[in-house]
C-alpha cells in the first residue's frame, strides 16, 4: 500500500494520490457510503413520456396508493423559485405547464425505500396526462427555424469577406460533432438532513457546492446560511456535475424540510441519461480562403451548438469555442457566428474542455482538409499557420504571449521520429489492401481562466493543531483528479513538513464561502494560491517567534525536513507549533487568491480572459480495416505543457486520462435520439459504449514539456484537466489519413466524428464510387 512520500520537496514530487489506497481497496467514502441516519427516506423522479407537450395533470392519488409511498411532491409544492438553471432561470426542477424534453423531471416520489420509490415513480406514462406537440430535435433544424436559448454570438477581426473573395483558394464545407456523455462512475446523488430549526445539511455528489446552496435556498425561499453542502469526493463528475447537480440536490432538500426526514436521491443509471445534458453537439459551416502554401488568409464559420431545452451554461460554452477556434493559429482576418439551438433534448452542460474542444476541432478539420487539397504534408500546413512574434494577437484581442507551441512541436516530431515512420505507413499502405495505416500530428493551446472574470477566485483554511499537524480546507472539490493531493503538497512545502502531516478535508460551505466551481481546469491554480496564501500567514508568525528564539532575521528562517532553523540553530516544527500555542500565537489562518490581469466585454467578446496557455501536441498511427471499418490506435505519443509539474505522476494520468476521454468521444460515444418520439435510444452502457484499458493505444508514450510557466501561477505550474482532451484530435485525422490512402492522391474523404465503424466505413465506401 502506497504512502504518501515525505521529502524535503514536496512540490514538484509525484506524491501518490492522498485516497488511491482506499480507491483500491474500496474503502473510500462517497456519497452513497455514508450510514444512513434513522428515519431516511429515498427519493426517486417521474419522467415525461413526450418530448415536447402540455402538462395537463397528475395522478397524485394513484402514485400514492403505491406501497411504501410517503409523500409525491409536484412543481406546486416548491416554496420559492421553480428553478435549477445557473445562469438564466429558465430550466424549471419539477415541470409546470410545459413538457419540454423526454425524460424531463414532473413529479418526485418519496418512499420507505429506494426500490418502492423507483417502482411508483416508474408509473409516469400512466399518471400523467398531457398534450403531445411537434418536438424540434436536432440543432440544425432549430437553427433553421431561428430557435435559440440566447441571442447569437458573433466575433470578428479585419475584413474576411473581402479577402475570401481575393483569396487564391477557396473552401467552403459542412461537418458536424457529437455531444459526449459525461459517464461519472457515481451518478447524480444527494442526501439532505433537516438540522435545528429551519436548516439543512446536504451531502452532494457536486463541483460546486456554493452553487448548489443558493440554488437550495432559492428554491426553500430561503437565506444561503441555511444551507450547508458538503462535498469529501465525487466518483467522477467531468463536468456534469457542476451545474446539473442542482436538480437533485434541491428536490431532496424540498422533500426532507416537507416531512421533516433525511432524504436520499440516488439516479439509476438509465435515469441519469435521460434527464442530465453532456457535451453539446455542434454543426459547422465554413468559407476559408488560402494561398498554395496552406496559409490561411480569412475564414467566416457558422458553429451551432445543441443547448437542449435550456441554456444551463450553453452561453460561456459558445464563447470558449468561439475563443478557441484560433487554436495555435493566426487567423489574420476571421468572422465567427455561435448560435445556441434550442431543442426539445436534455439541457446540454459542461463537459471537460467547455466548448474548447468544439471550437479548435473545426479548424483542424479545415486544415486537413487544405493540406489533403494541396497535396501537402498537414504538418506542414499547420507549422506554416502557427502563431509567431507579430502575428501573435488572437481574435478576441489577447495577445498569445507565451507561445511554445513551435519548440514543443519540434521536439515531438523528432522523439516521434515523425517524418521516417510516415513514410514507413505510405510503403505499409502501397503493399496492403486491407489494413491501411494512417498518422497525424495536432496541436494545441488552451486558455486557463473561467470566462467569466468573477469567478477566477478563491479560498482556504490552514489550520495547525499543537502537535503539528495540519488540516487544510479550500473551496475546490475532489472528484479522483488529485485536486486535495496538490494542495496538500503545497500547504507542506510552505511550513517544511513532511507531506503525511498534511490532511485535506471536505469542501464543505460553512467553512469556505461563495467558491467557483472545480472548473475551467482551475482548480490546483486557485485553491493552491489561496492555501499557499493562508500557509504563509501562519509561517510568517512561527518565523517571528522563531527568530527570537533561535536568533536571525525572520525572513531568513528556513522551514523544510520538519525543522525551523536558522543558521546551526535549529528547532523541530512540532516544538515550534507547542511554544506559540503557549504563546497565544494564532495557528490557523485564512487564505485567497483572485487571479490577477483578467477583464472581457461579453457583449464584444473582446478582452483579456485567460491568464495563460496551455500547450501541447499529439502524434497519433491507428491502423483501419477497411472492410469492416473498424481501427485500432496502435501508437501516441505525446507532448504537453504543464509547466513546473506540482505532481508529475497525477499530471502524466491526466493527459493519459483525458487522451482516452477524448478519443472516444471522437470515436466511438455516438448519441441516438429516435426521430419521432424523441428518446434517447443510448441510455445505458449496452448502447453506449466508453472507451475501455483494451481500447487506449497500444504504445502510449506520455512526456510534460517541462517549462516554468510564464506567469506567476502556484509555483509555476498550468493546469492540466482540460487542455490533453484536445490531443487526440490527431486520432480522429489519422483515422481520416488512413481512410485518405484508399482514394487517389489529394483526396478528402467526409468522415464524421464520432468515427465509428459504421462511420469508417462509409467513408472507405464514398472513396470507391
Amino acid at each position: 500500500m502506497n504512502k504518501p512520500v515525505d521529502l524535503p520537496q514536496v512540490v514538484g514530487t509525484s506524491a501518490a494520490h492522498e485516497s488511491a489506497a482506499l480507491h483500491v481497496s474500496g474503502q473510500a467514502s462517497y456519497c452513497d457510503d455514508i450510514a444512513e441516519a434513522q428515519g431516511t427516506l429515498h427519493c426517486a423522479l417521474g419522467l415525461s413520456p413526450i418530448a415536447h407537450g402540455r402538462l395537463l395533470g397528475i395522478d397524485i392519488e394513484l402514485l400514492k396508493q403505491q406501497p411504501g409511498v410517503v409523500a409525491v411532491l409536484t412543481a406546486a409544492d416548491i416554496p420559492g423559485e421553480n428553478n435549477c438553471g445557473p445562469l438564466i432561470h429558465d430550466d424549471p426542477i419539477l415541470a409546470e405547464g410545459e413538457l419540454r424534453f423526454l425524460g424531463q423531471p414532473v413529479f418526485a416520489v418519496i418512499a420507505t425505500d429506494r426500490e418502492l420509490a423507483r417502482r411508483a415513480a416508474a408509473l409516469d406514462k400512466q399518471a400523467i396526462r398531457c398534450e403531445a406537440l411537434e418536438p424540434v430535435l436536432t440543432a440544425r433544424e432549430a437553427h433553421a427555424k431561428g430557435q435559440y436559448v440566447l441571442p447569437p454570438m458573433h466575433l470578428s477581426r479585419g475584413e474576411p469577406q473581402q479577402q475570401l473573395a481575393a483569396a487564391p483558394h477557396r473552401l467552403q464545407g459542412e461537418w458536424s460533432v457529437g455531444g459526449q456523455e459525461q459517464f461519472y462512475l457515481e451518478g447524480q446523488i444527494s442526501y439532505a438532513l433537516p438540522q435545528d430549526g429551519q436548516a439543512v445539511l446536504i451531502h452532494c455528489s457536486t463541483q460546486h457546492p456554493s452553487e448548489m446552496q443558493q440554488l437550495v435556498a432559492h428554491a426553500l425561499a430561503w437565506h444561503s446560511h441555511q444551507v450547508q453542502v458538503q462535498c469529501r469526493r465525487m466518483g467522477g463528475g467531468f463536468g456534469g456535475k457542476e451545474s446539473q447537480s442542482a436538480q437533485f440536490a434541491i428536490v431532496a432538500a424540498l422533500a426532507a424540510m416537507k416531512l421533516r426526514r433525511p432524504v436520499k436521491l440516488r439516479l439509476d443509471r438509465d435515469d441519469d441519461f435521460l434527464i442530465t445534458g453532456r457535451r453539446h453537439g455542434f454543426d459547422y459551416r465554413w468559407d476559408v480562403g488560402y494561398d498554395d502554401q496552406g496559409l490561411l488568409l480569412a475564414a467566416e464559420i457558422e458553429l451551432v451548438s445543441n443547448a437542449g431545452h435550456s441554456a444551463d451554461l450553453s452561453a460561456p460554452v459558445m464563447a470558449r469555442a468561439l475563443c478557441h477556434f484560433d487554436n495555435a493559429y493566426w487567423l489574420p482576418h476571421v468572422a465567427m457566428h455561435g448560435f445556441c439551438a434550442k431543442t426539445n433534448t436534455q439541457s446540454n452542460t459542461a463537459f471537460r474542455g467547455f466548448g474548447g474542444p468544439q471550437g479548435a476541432l473545426a479548424v483542424e478539420v479545415i486544415l486537413d482538409s487544405i493540406a489533403r487539397r494541396l497535396k501537402l504534408d498537414p504538418l506542414l500546413v499547420r507549422q506554416r499557420n502557427f502563431y509567431r512574434p507579430g502575428q501573435d494577437l488572437a481574435p478576441y484581442g489577447q495577445q498569445v504571449s507565451d507561445n511554445i507551441i513551435q519548440p514543443l512541436t519540434d521536439r515531438l516530431v523528432e522523439t516521434s521520429n515523425y517524418h521516417q515512420r510516415r513514410a514507413v505507413i505510405q510503403a505499409f499502405n502501397a503493399t496492403s489492401p486491407v489494413l491501411k495505416k494512417g498518422m497525424a500530428l495536432t496541436p494545441v493551446k488552451f486558455g486557463i481562466s473561467f470566462n467569466v472574470v468573477h469567478l477566477n477566485q478563491a479560498g482556504a483554511l490552514v489550520h495547525v493543531y499543537t502537535d503539528g499537524s495540519v488540516l487544510v480546507n479550500h473551496g475546490g472539490t475532489e472528484m479522483g483528479q488529485g485536486l486535495n493531493t496538490k494542495v496538500a503538497q503545497v500547504v507542506a512545502h510552505e511550513l517544511g513538513v513532511p507531506l503525511s502531516q498534511v490532511r485535506a478535508s471536505a469542501t464543505d460551505t460553512s467553512k469556505i464561502a461563495n467558491t467557483s466551481a472545480t472548473a475551467a481546469s482551475t482548480g490546483s491554480d486557485l485553491n493552491g494560491k489561496a492555501a499557499q496564501d493562508a500557509a504563509r500567514k501562519i509561517r510568517q508568525r512561527l518565523a517571528k517567534l522563531a527568530a527570537e528564539l533561535l536568533g536571525g532575521a525572520p525572513e531568513a528562517l528556513s522551514f523544510a525536513n520538519g525543522l525551523v532553523t536558522s543558521g546551526e540553530a535549529s528547532i523541530p516544527f512540532k516544538e515550534l507549533v507547542s511554544k506559540a500555542y503557549f504563546a497565544r500565537i494564532q495557528l490557523w489562518s485564512d487564505g485567497f487568491y483572485a487571479t490577477p490581469g483578467l477583464h472581457w466585454d461579453r457583449a464584444k467578446l473582446q478582452g483579456h480572459p485567460f491568464y495563460y496557455y496551455a500547450y501541447g501536441a499529439a502524434v497519433s498511427e491507428v491502423v483501419v480495416d477497411t472492410l469492416t471499418g473498424e481501427s485500432r490506435v496502435v501508437r501516441a505519443d505525446v507532448l504537453h505543457d504543464v509547466g513546473q509539474s506540482l505532481n508529475p505522476a497525477l499530471d502524466i494520468g491526466q493527459v493519459e486520462g483525458a487522451f482516452v476521454q477524448g478519443m472516444g468521444w471522437l470515436t466511438m460515444e455516438e448519441l441516438v435520439w429516435h426521430p419521432k418520439s424523441g428518446l434517447l435510444s443510448t441510455h445505458a452502457p449496452s448502447t453506449y459504449k466508453i472507451p475501455t484499458a483494451n481500447d487506449s493505444p497500444v504504445d502510449f508514450r506520455v512526456a510534460l514539456f517541462d517549462q516554468p510557466n510564464r506567469e506567476d501561477s502556484i509555483h509555476r505550474s498550468k493546469a492540466v484537466g482540460e487542455p490533453p482532451l484536445l490531443l487526440p484530435f490527431s486520432v480522429l485525422l489519422a483515422i481520416k489519413d488512413a481512410v485518405a490512402s484508399c482514394g487517389p492522391t489529394g483526396c478528402d474523404p467526409e468522415l464524421r466524428a464520432p468515427a465509428t465503424a459504421e462511420a469508417v466505413l462509409k467513408a472507405v465506401q464514398s472513396l470507391a464510387r
